[in-house]
This record gives C-alpha cells, structure tokens and sequence, in this order.
C-alpha cells in the first residue's frame, strides 16, 4: 500500500518508515500534519498514519481535512494516541478514522492492522464499483453474455441449417430470389409444392434462415405422421391433466417451441380438413389455446407449408381448404422437378461428388461423357434426392476415379431400353421408376397394379411406407388400393 506517515518525533518517524519499507508498502514521511495533507494531495495514499500530539496541525484536523475533501475518500486514517487520549482517539473514529494504536506503537500490531485495513479497502472498493457503475456492469456483462449466446446460435444454425446449396438453373435463381424476399418478411406464410425429393425443406430453411446466421428456432413437423388425435396437443401443447397420459406438466406445443422462428408443416395436405380450419385460425389471428387450457397464447412463429400434392387438384377433390389455401397463397413457391431443370444435373452431380471427396475422401472426381448422356436421358422421378442418393451409392460401391455407364445401370435397374420381358419381371427396389415405356407397349393401369402390389409386398402392407417410397400421398394410395379391394394396415 500507498502510507504516509505523520509525526513529529524524527527517531518515531524514522523507525516505523523503515520497517514499513520493509513490510512492502512505499512509504512518505512527513514531521507535521500541515505537511502530510500536502504531500496527500500530491501524491495520494491508501492511508495516513498520524500521531494526534503534533505542531501546526493536529492528528484531529489533519482527519477532519481529509474526510471534508472528496478528492480524499478513498484514504483511510489511523492515528497513534498515548494512553491518556484514548478518549479523544475514539472520538476520532467517530468522524471516520479507520482505527487507532496506542504508542509506542507494537510494530506487529501496526502490521496486523495495515493486512486488515489491505482487505478492508479491497471491500470498500468493489462495493463502490458495484454501487457507481452497477448498470454499466450490468450492461457490460449482458453484452458479452449476448456476444456469448449469439456465437453459439451462429454456430448452431450453421450446423442445423441449409448447407451448401447448388443454384445452376435461371427458374432456381428467380426462386430463391423470392425466398429471399420472403426471409425478410417473416409475417408472410409460405406454401411450397413440389415432388417428392425436389427439396421442399430445404427451401423452408432458407426462407427462415436466409443467407446469414438466424438465432429463431426452426421447427419441422412432418403432417403425415402426425396422427389425427394428437395433432392439437403436438401443435398447440397441453395443460396439465388434460387427458390420461399426459404428463403431469402439461407440454408446450411446436408452435411455442418455435417462438419467434418458423414452423414448418411438412405435406399439410395430408392434414385433415378440420384440423385445416384451426390451423388456419391460428395463422389468421395469431392466437390459440393449448388443449385443456383457459389461457390464449399468442402465436409468434412464421409458418412454412410443404405439399408434393398439386394443390388446385386437392382443392377441388375436397381434401383441402380453400381458404387456407388463399392465405397460404401471397407466400406460394412451386419447385420445378429436376426433368424441367436438366442444365442442373451434372452441375449437381458434380457437388455431390466434391462434397463426397471432402468429407469422406473419396476417389471419384470424374463422369464420363457416356455417363453423361445417359444422366440427362434419364427422368429423376427421385428428384435431387435420387441424383444424390445415386452418387453417394456409386461413391460408395466404386473405387474408382469416374462415373461410368456400367455404374449408372447398375444404380438405375429400370435404365432405358429394358425389353418387355425384363420390364415385367422387375419389381421395386428402391430406385427403380420408369422412364420410357417398352417397345411392345404396355398396359398402363395394369403396370401401376404391379407396381403397387410390388410396393406393398416390399412393405408388408404397412400403407405409410409404402406410401412414402412411392412417393405419394397415402389419401392416394387409397385411391389405387380401391382398384386392388384390399385392406392394408397404416
């Protein structure tokens, strides 16, 4: 610590200074209070020791100067006394000495008291900081709790987010041209169609992520899975004791865990039509209740739509909501399927490719020009997702440093040019479709009788499956199912 010492005895003085030194303090002397007050403006101290009997001015004004100063609050003052002012030292303490010691002064009581008095300063300080500049401290450390949570959103929404996104047609551009709008108006709903693979979802994150890191939370709820008596305690969330089975809590539902993110309903036309009319109250008037409450909750998240039905069709077959759809209508984005977008194929495969070989470390880097034309011949009923599916299998399967022919037949069972013989041999197996029709001619409804009886023996009935990879709607399949008069389980 900072000290200086007041007092008039030079043999005193020159002692204690000494054995302050010695103790690690730096250390001023002065012979007089008048003095020590100057040397105190000039060269401020953590504390003043002080004799009270000294000429010009006293141990008593030299404290009573220092506390009236409030340049001088932070320096402490202890004075020495002899036995016979014991009195007037603690009166001294009642106008803000620290402490008083009786003289002659024990070194090691002056000592203890300067490691006390140390500690006491440390308080009184941190107490003044927080009580001066508590609401910058506050502000302060929210800030870099802010910059904290705001880098490990950034992060999060990076690892969780769109990914890489490969643009090579003018129709994808002027797309996403429109996501972007749609990204900075977040009070606008979105419904998106297109076929099964075209990447319907990874337009919804776009359209809430947009190009930059968004701290909102993204919610995807797949509306064909959803069955139909929990569909409002899944999207709206439920009070404690609403029905048996629930937990003792209640839960919050998708739309209050998306806050003020998105929401995205994967097929909404496999929602039934009445749970369409409360879906769309809820976007209308921004409002609802959880299941078995009394409370409105206020519906904050944007909703993103996806259907991979063409929607005017299940308009009109009644399986739809009109009205629903005009309010999901300012936000409509259609996506081309890859056959209406064939300059994106190889630009396509070709980042799949570089995309295998940096994460996975794998060889092929190349597509020959054989391989090439039997691409861009090919439908891609699969969509992107078929395309990639495809090269990540090849990737896989070949070590090799480029695509050939054989690969693609390989991954492509029913390739052009299959003869009618192995046309109706074959049976689904993942990736089969059909792209041109055989030579000798078909029998188009007979062939999709096939195809879904194939369909469902790969799938032991199980409708949702089979459903799914044949990439319709299972209001769909009921519809070929009817042609079969069979009853397959969901």
């Amino acid at each position: 610590m900072r000290i200086i010492l007041a007092e008039d005895n030079a043999g005193i003085r020159l002692s204690l200074a000494e054995f302050l030194k010695d103790i690690q303090h730096e250390v001023k002397v002065c012979k007089d209070g008048k003095e020590a007050l100057q040397m105190l403006i000039s060269w401020p101290a953590h504390v003043v020791l002080s004799d009270i009997q000294m000429p010009l001015m006293d141990g008593f004004s030299l404290l009573k100067s220092i506390k009236e100063n409030p340049d001088l609050h932070k320096t402490e003052v202890i004075l020495f006394t002899g036995f016979g002012d014991v009195k007037g030292a603690v009166d001294a303490m009642r106008l803000g000495a620290y402490d008083y010691l009786l003289k002659p002064v024990n070194i090691r009581e002056l000592d203890i008291q300067l490691r006390r008095l140390s500690e006491f300063i440390l308080l009184k300080n941190e107490h003044h900081d927080l009580t001066e500049k508590f609401e910058e401290r506050v502000s302060e450390v929210k800030e870099e709790m802010s910059d904290a949570m705001a880098s490990l959103q950034a992060a999060f929404s990076v690892h969780i987010g769109i990914g890489k996104i490969g643009i090579y047609s003018e129709n994808m551009k002027q797309l996403y041209a429109k996501a972007d709008k749609l990204h900075e108006n977040p009070d606008i709903p979105v419904l998106i169609e297109g076929e099964t693979g075209t990447g319907k979802e990874m337009l919804a994150r776009y359209i809430h992520f947009g190009q930059s890191a968004v701290q909102q939370t993204f919610i995807a709820v797949n509306c064909a899975a959803l069955s139909s008596n929990l569909f409002e305690s899944e999207l709206f969330g439920y009070e404690a004791g609403a029905f048996t089975g629930g937990l003792s809590k209640g839960q919050k539902g998708k739309i209050e865990l998306a806050d003020e993110g998105s929401i995205f309903l994967d097929e909404i036309t496999e929602m039934p039509v009445d749970h369409q009319a409360k879906l769309l109250r809820v976007i209308q008037e921004k409002e609802y209740y959880r299941v078995g409450g009394l409370k409105i909750q206020k519906a904050a998240a944007r909703f993103i739509c996806s259907t991979n039905q063409p929607v005017d069709q299940m308009i009109h077959e009644g399986a739809f909501r009109q009205d629903l759809f005009y309010r999901l209508n300012v936000g409509y984005l259609r996506i081309p399927p890859l056959k209406e977008r064939k300059e994106e194929i190889i630009p396509l495969a070709k980042m799949f490719l570089a995309e295998l070989q940096e994460r996975n470390k794998t060889r092929i880097s190349y597509i020959e020009p054989a391989a090439i034309d039997m691409m861009l011949d090919y439908q891609w009923p699969g969509n992107v997702r078929e395309l990639k599916n495809m090269i990540e299998r090849i990737a896989l399967y070949y070590d090799e440093d480029s695509i050939s022919p054989a690969q693609l037949k390989a991954s492509l069972p029913l390739h052009i040019g299959l003869e009618r013989s192995e046309f109706s041999d074959k049976l689904l197996d993942g990736s089969m479709v059909i792209s041109k029709a055989p030579s000798s001619g078909i029998d188009l409804d007979e062939h999709i009788m096939d195809i879904v009886r194939s369909a469902l023996d790969k799938y032991q009935g199980n409708q949702t499956k089979t459903a799914r990879f044949l990439g319709i709607s299972v209001r769909k399949l009921h519809t070929h199912l009817k042609h079969l008069d069979m009853d397959v389980k969901s």
